[in-house]
């Protein structure tokens, strides 16, 4: 039965008149969600009755399903309908996780689980979400340059807000660089990056870029533009890696390289005639002590040669001095024995040595030529023999 719309019935909303700014908008002819259509009663300003609403809902859904239908087979298709639309909408929680890619399922905003690689199931929105992040991915981003592509081409522009930066000596560098990250593949590692940082990516360029400068001012230009590339490039991967880690942000940075390290556009050929000159002189000293490698060995050798030669001239001299003093004291010995002989053997010796190897001319003031014939026995000797030796040569 209808609810009495009388005052005096027992219904305890009969007789309730609504404001005309009520849920469904303000008076006229609004009438609520449905429409008025002129179904109220008592009066344009009461509220519709809930059974007649019941009513009017069950009448559209038999408008809606094929045939019509009597009270209770359109309960059923209602049913029928509802059951549906909840089977559909069961149906939307299943979710695949392709190659490379981990599901994170959540459960009214939190995390519940994570698969694998697959086809897999989780709460329909709104109980429940799945992301799906590539935590095999490796993602490039670039600091001072800016990279276009037109067509298989790659274009580098200078972003100079970014990559001049000031040295530990007050001079000013141009860098550019590429970072290598991806998301950590850890339980934790996953959750920290889909929800502490709102922009991955602006927050590792914005980090790297600060690492950078802050390596580069620590460090002189010399030693940016020359050999230390390779420990600024690990102590910027240090730097960026912890301070990523102290904000939960689930990232690891896997390379950190430098494409370009230059003076200012405004500076460069000054500081090319100084890296000239350098080179020049990195050359110059390698040549001297290439130099000084080969003269060194050759005077280390010369200077033992005749170190040798005169320890060996001291051992003669020394032994020469010990025969001749060990003789003079034998003929000591023997002319205290015999002192007349021993003194005309050392005359007649001396005469030896001294008249033997000189011209002698021998006078005799007995003869009456003055000048005493002789025979030189040893030169008709020496002759015969080189007559001897020449004769047999051209034989």
């Amino acid at each position: 039965m209808p609810r009495s719309n009388q005052s005096g019935g027992d219904d305890p909303l009969a007789g309730t008149v609504l404001n005309n700014n009520g849920p469904w908008g303000g008076g006229g002819n609004s009438g609520g969600p449905w429409g008025n259509n002129g179904s109220n009663r008592g009066g344009g300003n009461q509220a519709p009755d809930l059974e007649e609403l019941l009513k009017r809902t069950q009448d559209r859904v038999k408008n809606v399903l094929p045939g019509g239908g009597g009270g209770g087979l359109g309960t059923l298709g209602a049913l029928l309908v509802a059951g549906g639309l909840i089977v559909v909408w069961l149906a939307t929680g299943l979710y695949r996780v392709e190659e490379g890619e981990v599901g994170v399922e959540l459960v009214l905003g939190e995390v519940s689980d994570q698969t694998g690689t697959g086809l897999n199931y989780n709460w329909p929105y709104p109980i429940g979400e799945v992301y799906k992040p590539q935590v095999q991915l490796q993602r490039e981003l670039t600091v001072g340059v800016e990279e276009t592509v037109r067509g298989s081409t790659i274009i580098s522009r200078d972003v100079p807000q970014e990559s001049l930066m000031l040295t530990g000596d007050e001079n000013i560098v141009d860098v550019g660089f590429k970072v290598q990250w991806r998301i950590k593949n850890t339980r934790e590692g996953i959750a920290n990056y889909l929800f502490n940082i709102q922009n991955p990516e602006g927050t590792v360029k914005a980090v790297a870029e600060s690492a950078m400068r802050e390596v580069v001012g620590s460090s002189n230009i010399d030693s940016i533009l020359t050999e230390n590339r390779v420990s600024i490039q690990n102590d910027v991967d240090t730097l960026m890696q912890s301070t990523l880690d102290s904000y939960f942000a689930g990232i690891e940075i896997t390379e950190v390289q430098m494409q370009k390290v230059d003076p200012p556009q405004q500076v460069i050929d000054a500081f090319r005639d100084v890296q000239a000159a350098r080179a020049d002189q990195e050359r110059i000293q390698n040549e001297a002590e290439s130099y000084a490698n080969r003269i060194v060995p050759e005077a280390r050798g010369e200077a033992a040669r005749v170190l040798e030669a005169a320890n060996g001239y001291r051992e003669q001299t020394i032994a020469e001095a010990t025969g001749q003093s060990q003789r003079f004291t034998k003929v000591y010995e023997q002319y205290k024995n015999a002192p007349d002989v021993t003194r005309e053997r050392l005359y007649l010796e001396t005469l030896e040595k001294v008249l033997g190897a000189n011209n002698k001319v021998i006078i005799d003031n007995n003869s009456g030529q003055g000048v005493l014939p002789y025979l030189p026995l040893n030169g008709l000797n020496s002759g015969a023999s080189t007559s001897a030796t020449r004769t047999g040569g051209t034989q």
